[in-house]
């Protein structure tokens, strides 16, 4: 099934998200030692850090419901926007009481707060489009 322009600009969020919070997840699930500067000592630590691998991948199968699915997109649309923007306002309030992270870091901050705005713009234009039906 192509995409269209239309279906491509109102979706690349859904698509780059998913492609990011895949891996990202399978690292904090199983190896988040190699890629930040976390030593997970416990049981409880190890258990937490799967746990978020669970959640990141359960989002991330709405996602992708939400691309390939016209009934799951708003949905889909929705969480991605408070999920990009939970963590985006999260990581702010972080930099802000604990200071700067290393550059990756900075940089999924960005890029969560910029998902986050995108999945506003296509609610907004999604919405404004059914108020004209």
């Amino acid at each position: 099934m192509p995409l269209t322009k239309q279906a491509l600009q109102t979706k690349i969020h859904l698509i780059i998200s998913v492609i990011i919070v895949i891996p990202i997840s399978l690292v904090y699930g199983f190896n988040p030692a190699s890629k930040f500067d976390i030593q997970l000592q416990t049981i409880d630590e190890h258990n937490f850090f799967k746990a978020i691998m669970g959640l990141y991948l359960g989002f991330a199968m709405l996602w992708i419901l939400g691309i390939f699915k016209q009934h799951y997109f708003m949905i889909a649309v929705l969480t991605n926007m408070l999920f990009m923007l939970g963590l985006g306002v999260g990581r702010l309030l972080s930099i802000s009481l604990d200071g700067t992270p290393t550059f990756g870091l900075l940089f999924g901050t960005f890029g969560e707060l910029f998902l986050g705005c995108y999945g506003i713009w296509v609610l907004k234009i999604k919405n404004t489009n059914f108020a004209k039906k």
